[in-house]
C-alpha cells in the first residue's frame, strides 16, 4: 500500500528481511525517517508544489502572486519535510497547525469561520483519518505476518531457468502487492534477488522491482495506500480494478528487458538453501483479516450505506480481526509505535490537504491524470491523491495506475523504492536509476495509452458532495 502509502512511506515497517539480505539489521526508523525525507527533492518540489495550485483561484481568502495562501503554507510543509530529514513528524504536525490556525483565523472553512467550523470540518473528516490509521498500522502487522509465513522464502523453488526466472520473479512481487502493500512486496522481491543473485542485481533490475511492486498494488484497494485511500472515501473497489489493464501492460513492457538485463547481469543460482516450511495459520491469518476488511466494507455499502459516514467500520474490522487471531500466532507489536509514528505523519498532510481551496482546479481529464503520473514520481502521492478525491470526477483506475504507478520513475518517487535502496544503497543514484531503469517509463507511457485505448476515459460522477456542500468540481467527458 500508497500516501498514504505514500507514500512517503505508506507505512513504517522493521525488516527481517532486510538484515538477511543484506547482512545487518535495518531499523524500521531509519527506513521511516530516510524514505520520507528522499520523498521530496526540495528544490523541484517547491517549484511543482507553487506551480500547479497557481491554475485555481481562491476560494475566498487572499492570495499571493494568484497563489492561494492556502497552498503557500502547504508547499511550505513539504518544503520543511525536505529540508529537515529527522524532524518529519515535528515538521508536518507544524505545517498542519499553521494552516488550521491559518484557516481560523483568515479564511474559514465550508462549514463556517473560526473554530466552529474548524470543529465541523474535522467533524467531516474524522472517520476517513481513523479509518486510514487504523488500516495502516493494521496492514504493517498484516504484512509481517505474511512475512513470518515462510511463503517468502519458499517462492524462489518456482522461479524457471533462464531470463525467464528473473521475470516470473517480478510477476510475483506483482501479484504479493495486491494483497499485501507495495512496500511489503519490494522488500520481499529484493530479498529472493539478493539471494538468487548473490547479490549481484543490477540497478534497472532493482528499479523493475519497484515498479512492478507499485504496479501490482494500482489496481487493488488493499495494495497501496493511495486505492485504499479511494476505497475509504467511498469509491467503488471495481472503479479501480481495471487500472490492472495498464499495470500488466507495463508489466510486460518493463518486465522482459529487466530480466534480460539482470540475466545478462548475473544468471539465477539454482542453489537453494534447505527446505523451508510453510506456517499456514499465519497465512489464514492474512487472508481473514483481508476478508474481514473486503466483507465490512461491502456488507456496510449494500445495506446502510448512510452509516458509512458515521463510524470507520473498516479500520475497526481489520483490527477485530487481527485481535481475534492473537490466540492463534501473537503479531509483532514492535512495529507498532514506528507505524503509528508514520501513519500520523501521513494524516497530517491528508488533513492538510483536506482544507485546501480545490474547488476551481482545471476539470478532471485523461490529460491531467497522465501528468500527475509524472508529478507523483517527484511529489508525495498522498496529497496528490487527497486533493483529487476531494476535487472528485476522474476515472479512478486511471488515476490510480497513474499516481501509483508514476513513482517508481525515480528511486525516490515511492516508498517502495525507498524502502529496497535501502538494501540496495548503490540504486540511490537518479541518474543511474533513469538510465538503467529507462524502461519504467516507457511502461507506464505504453500501459496508461493502453487503458485509455482499450476503455477509453471513464470518469466517475463525484461520490461525495464537496465539503459544506459546494459545487462539485467539472468532469471532462470522455472524447
Amino acid at each position: 500500500m500508497d500516501s498514504g502509502g505514500e507514500r512517503c512511506l505508506d507505512y513504517p515497517m522493521t525488516c527481517a528481511a532486510q538484515g538477511k539480505a543484506s547482512g545487518r539489521v535495518v531499523n524500521s526508523r531509519e527506513i521511516f525517517s530516510e524514505g520520507l525525507a528522499m520523498r521530496f527533492p526540495t528544490p523541484l518540489l517547491f517549484c511543482l508544489a507553487l506551480s500547479a495550485p497557481s491554475m485555481a483561484l481562491a476560494a475566498d481568502g487572499p492570495a499571493i502572486a494568484g497563489i492561494p495562501v492556502d497552498f503557500i503554507l502547504f508547499a511550505a510543509t513539504l518544503l520543511g519535510v525536505a529540508l529537515f530529514h529527522h524532524y518529519v513528524l515535528k515538521v508536518a504536525l507544524a505545517g498542519l497547525a499553521t494552516i488550521s490556525l491559518y484557516k481560523i483565523l483568515v479564511t474559514g472553512f465550508k462549514f463556517g469561520p473560526g473554530i466552529a467550523g474548524f470543529a465541523a470540518h474535522m467533524g467531516h473528516e474524522w472517520v476517513l483519518l481513523v479509518n486510514l490509521f487504523c488500516l495502516l498500522v493494521g496492514f504493517a502487522l498484516l504484512a509481517r505476518h505474511f512475512e513470518d509465513s515462510g511463503v517468502p522464502e519458499v517462492l524462489p523453488r518456482y522461479l524457471p531457468e533462464g531470463w525467464l526466472g528473473p521475470f516470473v520473479l517480478l510477476a510475483m512481487v506483482f501479484v504479493l502487492s495486491g494483497f499485501l502493500d507495495n512496500i511489503a512486496a519490494a522488500l520481499i522481491g529484493g530479498t529472493i534477488a539478493a539471494s538468487v543473485f548473490k547479490r549481484k542485481v543490477h540497478i534497472g533490475y532493482l528499479a523493475a522491482i519497484v515498479a512492478a511492486s507499485n504496479a501490482g498494488g494500482a489496481g487493488s484497494v488493499v495494495g497501496d495506500t493511495t486505492t485504499t485511500m479511494m476505497w475509504i472515501d467511498g469509491v467503488d473497489p471495481l472503479d479501480v480494478l481495471h487500472a490492472y489493464v495498464a499495470a500488466a501492460v507495463a508489466l510486460v513492457v518493463f518486465g522482459v528487458p529487466a530480466a534480460l538485463l539482470q540475466h545478462k547481469h548475473m544468471a539465477m543460482s539454482r542453489d537453494f538453501h534447505a527446505a523451508h516450511t510453510v506456517d499456514w495459520v499465519r497465512v489464514g491469518i492474512v487472508a481473514f483479516m483481508l476478508v474481514a476488511a473486503i466483507a465490512t466494507n461491502v456488507a456496510i455499502n449494500l445495506n446502510a450505506p448512510e452509516l458509512a459516514d458515521r463510524f470507520p467500520f473498516l479500520g475497526v474490522a481489520v483490527w477485530v480481526a487481527l485481535l481475534l487471531a492473537v490466540p492463534l500466532r501473537k503479531p509483532e507489536w514492535s512495529l507498532v509505535p514506528d507505524a503509528v509514528k508514520g501513519s500520523i505523519f501521513l494524516l497530517s498532510l491528508v488533513t492538510c490537504a483536506s482544507m485546501m481551496p480545490v474547488e476551481k482546479l482545471p476539470a478532471a481529464s485523461w490529460q491531467t491524470a497522465f501528468g500527475l503520473g509524472f508529478v507523483s514520481a517527484v511529489f508525495d502521492n498522498i496529497p496528490l491523491t487527497a486533493l483529487a478525491l476531494k476535487q472528485g470526477g476522474y476515472d479512478w483506475g486511471m488515476l490510480a495506475y497513474a499516481v501509483g504507478f508514476g513513482g517508481s520513475m525515480l528511486w525516490f518517487g515511492s516508498s517502495a523504492g525507498v524502502a529496497l535502496s535501502n538494501l540496495f544503497p548503490e540504486a540511490k543514484s537518479a541518474v543511474q536509476w533513469l538510465r538503467h531503469g529507462w524502461f519504467i517509463a516507457v511502461g507506464y507511457i505504453v500501459g496508461f495509452f493502453a487503458l485509455l485505448l482499450i476503455l477509453g476515459w471513464q470518469p466517475h460522477e463525484p461520490h461525495k458532495q464537496v465539503s459544506g456542500g459546494g459545487t462539485p468540481a467539472l468532469v471532462q467527458p470522455a472524447h
